[in-house]
């Protein structure tokens, strides 16, 4: 994702918190979820970012509401948290022609039932047929997801949420590790099922917010430079996460 964002967004200054430690976050309860969270976003402010977007489906299913109403008005009034599940809903109606969509996400995603909440606010009539898929975050973490291995566990989920409703037309990914195996669920899928990535969505909603929102704009740094934090080793986080980023990686370790 943030590959996406800085290729619409290069002129801003990015710090990347990869909480790596204790992830996933998937499987976690919504209490960890948002105690891990507010944590990261604690920090991010104390280095002086002035908006923070939740890379992260679970976090942003578990806990942005929560940071955003309770403790944003007394933590830091003049900042904001976003999150990536606003920018993918309300715009996911209009890519589907059977009023049938589905979600492929995490536990935690899925069990929050975030996704439907919100498709249903800007979406009333359409039906959500969601599917959780835990094994996938693992395997593409651990490197697995070229083996046979990821491929069974991609077709059962694939079958498992189609097999609740034939009609589902577009599937959202509602996990950002999704996209690496986003051609293995294609080929799993029946052909007319159309796949959205949540990358160029997001990108392309927080440069619109940004236009809609110069008092938070003004007070963004614009030097086009990009540091890496993990909680965890350096050099783990760096191969994994040159993956998703495309060029190489390079990351500081921070203790939380």
């Amino acid at each position: 994702m943030l590959r996406d964002i800085v290729k619409e967004l290069p002129q801003y200054d990015y710090l990347y918190l990869g909480d790596n430690a204790r992830a996933p976050y998937g499987p976690r309860s919504f209490g960890t979820v948002y105690e891990y969270t507010l944590e990261c976003v604690k920090h991010l402010f104390s280095q002086g970012c002035r908006l923070v977007v939740l890379a992260c489906n679970t976090a942003s299913a578990k806990a942005l509401r929560t940071i955003q109403q309770k403790d944003l008005p007394t933590l830091a009034p003049d900042r904001r948290v976003l999150g990536v599940i606003r920018p993918t809903t309300e715009i996911v109606g209009k890519y589907s022609k059977s009023g049938t969509v589905g979600i492929m996400g995490t536990a935690g995603t899925v069990n929050s039932g975030s996704y439907v909440v919100e498709i249903k606010k800007f979406f009333p009539d359409l039906h959500v047929v969601q599917q959780a898929c835990p094994m996938l975050v693992p395997l593409i973490e651990n490197n697995e997801f070229e083996n046979p291995g990821a491929d069974y566990f991609v077709k059962k989920y694939a079958d498992e949420l189609m097999s609740r409703d034939k009609n589902v037309d577009v599937i959202v990914l509602a996990c950002t590790h999704y996209p690496l195996i986003m051609d293995k669920i294609s080929k799993a899928l029946p052909s007319h099922v159309q796949l959205l990535s949540q990358g160029e969505i997001v990108a392309h909603g927080l440069k619109d917010y940004l236009r809609r929102h110069p008092e938070i704009d003004a007070h963004c740094s614009k030097t086009g430079s990009i540091t890496f934090l993990t909680t965890d080793l350096p050099e783990t986080f760096d191969k994994a996460a040159s993956l998703f980023y495309g060029k190489p990686v390079r990351s500081e370790h921070l203790q939380l």
